[in-house]
Order: structure tokens, then C-alpha cells, then sequence
């Protein structure tokens, strides 16, 4: 290998380096070994737990944070993978403590129960609505199709997405829908629908056998709260 190619600031296996990051807004100089997880650094290094660890191998979604706009799963990204990277994990979605419009809406929906998920959801729920201001169900629907929940059900999350991305357009003017309530109707359809939009679970699982690997994962990965 050509020395020149090596970067300038690499350092022996095993020692630790130093990553630099700005998360939800705040510079955080770290160190860490190389094989850190993202995840584990915002959670150990830079104090922030509301990112939860449930399966550990990039299945769930309950690690799911923005780097640098793009949603990932915080589990399977290396600390030193995103240096000098912004970093956006669900605590940064209110930084002054008010809900936003998307936290607020799953609340408002009953689409939060055991907390273990949300974290994630809600960020994916925001990039949903951040790369389409007035998204329709299947843009929901595939969203979200990285965060597994096994407590409130899709419907009501679904639901949600749809009234957070109203409410945002009222807010600021912006998309298809304007401020005229275009998602109203959407919204009553998604809360009146007789079956959950992944059908009832015992089946689905059956139909889809990944989805029952996916959940098996993270019902039995390390989980840090």
C-alpha cells in the first residue's frame, strides 16, 4: 500500500480514536476504540440513551438515527464510519423540551406504549415527512418499513405520520396539500381501517417469513433501555 494513502490521522489497532461529532446541534469530541458502535457512543460517550438497543443486528429499528440527513441504523455504523458528521437522534427532534409535530402527533394518535421503538420511529417518522411534505400511506408505509413495533399497532402510527405532516404543512406552507387539511381525510381513514395495515401478526408472519426472523432478532438481541 502506497503510505501516502493512509489517513493522516489513523492510529494503531487496539488504541483509541478520536471522533468528532455534532449531535442534535452540540460538538462532542470523543475517543473511542475502533469497533465502537455509533450507537454506543451516543449512548456511553455523549450521554444521550434515548436510542435503544434491541437487537443489535440492524433489524429493528429502535437504534435508528439522521447522519448527515440520511436515516441509519446506529447499531451497524462505526463512531469513526461518521466523523465529522451531524448526527440527529430523537432527543434532538425537541431540543428546547416542547414536542415537535411528529412526537406530539404519536402521542395524540395512542401510537406509543412501551417506548422501546419510538425512539427510532419517530426519527424515520420525520424523514418521512422532511423528504415529503404530504406523503401518502404506501410513503409511510415504506418509511418505516425498518422499525418494527409489537405494542400500538401500525394503523395508529401510520395515522400519526399522516396528521405530523398536516400539522407541519399548516405550520410552514410547504407541499402538495398547502395548509388547506388535505391530510384530514387520509388521517380518518388510516384510524377507521378495520385491520392492522400488517394484516393480523400471527398471519403475517406465517405469509412472510423475514418478518418473523426480524422479530425473533428483536425479541432475543442484548437490549440496553
Amino acid at each position: 500500500m502506497n503510505p501516502t494513502t493512509a489517513p493522516p490521522t489513523a492510529t494503531p489497532t487496539g488504541e483509541d480514536h478520536q471522533v468528532q461529532l455534532r449531535v442534535n446541534g452540540t460538538p462532542h469530541t470523543i475517543r473511542v476504540p475502533a469497533h465502537t458502535a455509533l450507537l454506543d457512543a451516543l449512548r456511553d460517550s455523549c450521554g444521550l440513551t434515548g436510542s435503544k438497543q434491541c437487537c443489535a443486528v440492524g433489524e429493528c429499528g429502535a437504534c435508528t438515527v439522521s447522519v448527515d440527513g440520511r436515516t441509519v441504523n446506529s447499531c451497524l455504523v462505526l463512531a469513526v464510519e461518521v466523523d465529522g458528521s451531524d448526527v440527529i437522534t430523537a432527543e434532538g427532534l425537541a431540543p428546547s423540551g416542547e414536542l415537535n409535530h411528529v412526537q406530539q402527533a404519536f402521542l395524540d394518535h395512542g401510537a406509543v406504549q412501551c417506548g422501546f421503538c419510538i425512539p427510532g420511529m419517530v426519527v424515520s417518522a420525520q424523514a418521512i415527512i422532511e423528504r415529503n411534505p404530504d406523503p401518502d400511506i404506501e410513503d409511510i408505509r415504506n418509511g418505516l418499513s425498518g422499525n418494527l413495533c409489537r405494542c400500538a399497532g401500525y394503523n395508529r402510527m401510520f395515522a400519526a405520520v399522516l396528521d405530523a405532516a398536516e400539522r407541519t404543512r399548516r405550520q410552514c406552507g410547504t407541499g402538495a396539500g398547502g395548509c388547506s387539511g388535505a391530510a384530514a381525510p387520509a388521517v380518518a381513514a388510516a384510524e377507521a381501517a378495520e385491520q392492522p395495515a400488517h394484516g393480523d401478526l400471527d398471519d403475517d408472519l406465517d405469509k412472510h417469513p423475514s418478518s418473523a426472523s426480524r422479530t425473533a432478532a428483536a425479541e432475543g438481541g442484548p437490549v440496553r433501555s
